[in-house]
């Protein structure tokens, strides 16, 4: 039995010509077994070490190795192939995932693009390029490129609409089409196209991200977790799930698990800056001091401020409009501001009276995270005065408004920067050392290394 699986994976890589049909058998053989992955990691490296030796100069041996590495998420190594292979569909294809899993969007767009063109899997080629609008969309609007980014993404509702017809009923399109739900804040609606996606083919990776993605927003780490590792059982696997799969880790403070995540990602891609970076945080992680009177404090109370807003008897109006803020939690509430809440359409302040009613008999209140900013430390204690106002060129003002995304921190770090609601370069800027410090799990080596970013940009901590 055994010999036949690995004549079969070679067989197939081996095939003549190597076409849609011998993909398609090769990705079914797969999918029956996952541990034929080493037989292809095998037939790979046989095929890689004849070239080696005897340089055929035939596109074909480039395309086989090519698919075969973005099959097994060598990703760099697929694309330096592929390019070999010259303008064929399937090559076109298959530079569009490894592009796709290294995020670079808009290369994997035109490549889905050119592959349905030349007619390979035209309409998957579509959804495929449907999928990475979408994402090239989420990253216009997190650097602050709204209307781009809501162009972006309309381009690919275009896209799954005039292929609903054809291929509606699909998993790829149940799951594109939720990841657009997802994308657009409705997540309750994106969830239930995904187990949709799930119910047709239950190993689809792109539907097992996106649900570990949701859980995690939503705080329930046990199934964010499940889907996230499901995800990770068969190549290819995305990096970004080993990445998000090692943060939650790190919230369980298993930080071995969480260095493990990261050292597959650099398996892959070594110089991969956040994998990096990670692990660099989870070594450091493993000698710091517990406090364990603080951590049962802390515990209580993050799963106060973990409690779904949902859990809560509020009105029609008051529900809507929290989840139109995309506002999930106890905790995101008191991230929030009156005047945040009744500048949402429809919500008036009989709805704002309802919440703090809720709030206050919860002991919190909206706008108490934000309050450590205002007063100078957590218990309201420094200095109410306004800071003088200043002269700010508008390369700086450009500099102090860029997201905290842009500076690229370890998972620590940016925790930290959540809790405090920092958003902006500018916002970290007018914190101390001291502030960033009274943040669970945040110590002197991710102080060290925010200071690092600010430095490298010619800003500093507040009293630095």
């Amino acid at each position: 039995m055994t010999e036949m699986m690995t004549t079969d994976v070679r067989a197939i890589m081996d095939r003549t010509p190597f076409d849609v049909s011998a993909v398609a058998d090769l990705r079914e053989v797969l999918n029956r077994d996952p541990s034929r992955y080493r037989t292809l990691r095998d037939a790979v490296g046989t095929i890689r070490d004849r070239e080696k030796k005897e340089p055929s100069g035939n596109p074909e041996a480039h395309l086989r190795l090519g698919v075969g590495e973005v099959l097994l998420g060598r990703y760099a190594a697929g694309l330096d192939q592929l390019r070999r292979a010259g303008d064929l569909g399937m090559a076109l294809y298959f530079q569009g995932l490894a592009y796709e899993n290294l995020q670079k969007y808009q290369e994997a767009a035109d490549a889905f693009a050119q592959s349905a063109k030349l007619g390979y899997d035209a309409k998957n080629s579509e959804l495929r390029r449907a999928g990475a609008l979408r994402r090239l969309g989420k990253v216009d609007e997190s650097n602050g490129r709204f209307e781009q980014g809501a162009a972006k993404i309309a381009e690919a509702k275009k896209i799954l609409h005039g292929l609903e017809k054809s291929v509606g009923s699909s998993a790829e399109f149940h799951f594109q089409q939720g990841a657009v739900l997802a994308a657009e804040g409705e997540l309750e609606l994106a969830a239930a196209e995904l187990e949709k996606a799930l119910s047709l083919d239950r190993d689809h990776n792109g539907a097992l991200f996106e649900l570990a993605y949701i859980n995690d927003l939503y705080g329930n780490d046990d199934a964010a977790v499940d889907f996230y590792k499901r995800c990770t059982e068969r190549p290819p696997v995305p990096l970004a799930a080993w990445i998000n799969l090692g943060v939650l880790y790190e919230d369980e403070m298993k930080f071995r698990d969480a260095e493990q995540c990261y050292r597959h990602v650099l398996e892959y891609d070594p110089n991969h800056p956040r994998a990096r970076l990670f692990v660099k945080d989870c070594q450091a992680s493993k000698g710091m001091y517990y406090d364990e009177e603080a951590e049962k404090g802390y515990t209580v109370l993050k799963q106060l401020l973990e409690i779904p807003v949902t859990d809560f008897e509020l009105s029609v109006r008051s529900r809507n409009c929290l989840r139109k803020m995309n506002i999930r939690t106890l905790g995101d509430l008191t991230r929030t501001t009156e005047a945040a809440l009744l500048a949402s359409k429809n919500f008036g302040e009989t709805s704002l009276a309802e919440i703090k009613e809720m709030m206050r008999s919860k002991g919190v209140r909206l706008g108490m995270a934000l309050e450590g900013a205002e007063r100078g430390g957590p218990n309201g204690a420094g200095d109410h005065r306004a800071e003088p106002a200043q002269e700010v060129s508008p390369e700086m003002q450009a500099m102090l408004s860029k997201p905290i995304s842009e500076l690229s921190l370890s998972v620590r770090a940016r925790k930290c920067m959540s809790k405090l609601n920092l958003q902006t370069v500018g916002d970290l800027a007018k914190r101390s050392g001291d502030d960033l410090l009274e943040c669970k799990n945040f110590g002197v080596t991710s102080l060290n290394e925010v200071r690092d970013k600010l430095a490298a940009l010619g800003l500093k901590l507040k009293n630095d």
